[in-house]
């Protein structure tokens, strides 16, 4: 790197640094793998109280993270390098890489945000299975347990039931869900 001035290797470093540990780090996310930063992505949340890294795509977007850094590092020395190029002052392209580095950051933020907006529980409640309808599963006998699938919370789910009326209900039989008792359903034929 002979004929660069401090300046421009503090940027090449910055960059290169910031933006291979930046794809790393967003590679590893998406395919679900975790970078082993635990400990490094916890002393930099600081005063973040909560250090919950189970999984990457529930972290959300801290602070402090080092997707953030990382993002913000990468940003600051291309931008900065390139305003250094344009013969601008040093300074400039000082505050232009800053700038280019946290508005990098923002917009992760943001995207961070909407990623864990699309998160849903996926806990079936079977309250919610009243006034379904499906079919039977596994024949229901006149006084015990069977099978039924219904459609409920958006997922087509096998559970167990039993007769209303206590009626032998055939495999096949279609069934509406009046009741649950536990974690069983309490079911009626539909005529």
């Amino acid at each position: 790197m002979a004929g660069l001035s401090l300046i421009e290797i503090i940027y090449w470093v910055f960059t290169i640094i910031g933006g291979t540990l930046f794809v790393l780090r967003t590679l590893m996310m998406f395919v679900g793998g975790h970078f082993s930063d635990d400990a490094l992505d916890a002393a930099l949340d600081a005063g973040d109280v909560s250090s919950d890294h189970s999984t990457d795509g529930d972290a959300s977007f801290k602070l402090l993270s080092l997707q953030g850094l990382t993002s913000f590092f990468m940003m600051f020395g291309l931008v900065g390098l390139a305003l250094l190029r344009t013969n601008l002052p040093a300074m400039v392209s000082v505050i232009g890489g800053t700038i280019a580095g946290l508005a990098s950051f923002w917009v992760l933020s943001l995207i961070f945000a909407q990623m864990k907006r699309l998160q849903s529980e996926g806990t079936i409640h079977v309250q919610n299975a009243v006034g379904a309808e499906g079919s039977v599963y596994l024949t229901i006998p006149k006084n015990g347990t069977g099978q039924v699938q219904i459609v409920t919370q958006g997922a087509l789910k096998i559970f167990d039931a039993i007769s209303k009326d206590k009626l032998l209900l055939a495999t096949g039989d279609k069934i509406r869900v009046v009741g649950v008792d536990g974690n069983t359903l309490v079911v009626e034929k539909v005529k």
